[in-house]
């Protein structure tokens, strides 16, 4: 995970999440999205590792710019950087209302190697809220030219609404294909 420096520029990252996409824990509808409890706070002392966890910095810890992480099946890890100021990321994401990334359709699809966007809505940031899909952080893209059903999507904290099942976690879905990554989520 040494391309993070590379990826997100410099140090002074502090840990908020670790997300694993085995679990509902972190689900879009997940009452740790919106109050200040932690989980699993030694999980957060073992560095990157795959130990989901929650730290007071979720809800205490300013900041100007969040790095996103993805590891794959394969422990491909990929970061990419979103410029965004708030005084935590509980202030931007527990109140469910939608605040807009200007990172773009690649930068998110560098997360996952190999990944790829339908070509139409490309709406991304945090409390993403459609017919089929719920998202906390990430970019939603379809096949139509509105939102309204989009189901091609890369992010975390995501509910997946259909007839089968509901995804949670880190995931990116395109068609009938949904890759699973761990996530981290890291502020300055």
């Amino acid at each position: 995970m040494s391309n993070l420096s590379s990826q997100c520029g410099g140090g002074g990252w502090t840990l908020v999440m670790k997300l694993d996409p085995e679990k509902d824990t972190f689900r879009y509808k997940s009452l740790f999205w919106k109050n200040n409890a932690t989980l699993n706070v030694n999980a957060g002392l073992d560095g990157l590792t795959k130990n989901e966890t929650k730290l007071a910095s979720y809800h205490n810890t300013p900041f100007t710019e969040i790095c996103l992480g993805m590891t794959d099946v394969i422990n491909n890890t990929n970061w990419i950087l979103l410029n965004h100021t708030a005084s935590s990321l509980y202030s931007v994401i527990a109140d469910g209302n939608y605040a807009a990334t200007n990172a773009g359709r690649a930068k998110w699809m560098s997360l996952m190697d190999g990944s790829s966007l339908q070509p139409n809505c490309n709406k991304e940031g945090f409390n993403i809220k459609h017919q089929k899909l719920d998202m906390r952080i990430g970019f939603a893209a379809n096949n139509e030219d509105n939102c309204a059903s989009c189901d091609s999507f890369i992010g975390f904290g995501i509910n997946r609404h259909n007839k089968w099942k509901i995804y949670s976690g880190t995931i990116k879905s395109l068609a009938n294909i949904t890759l699973k990554a761990f996530g981290y989520i890291l502020v300055r």
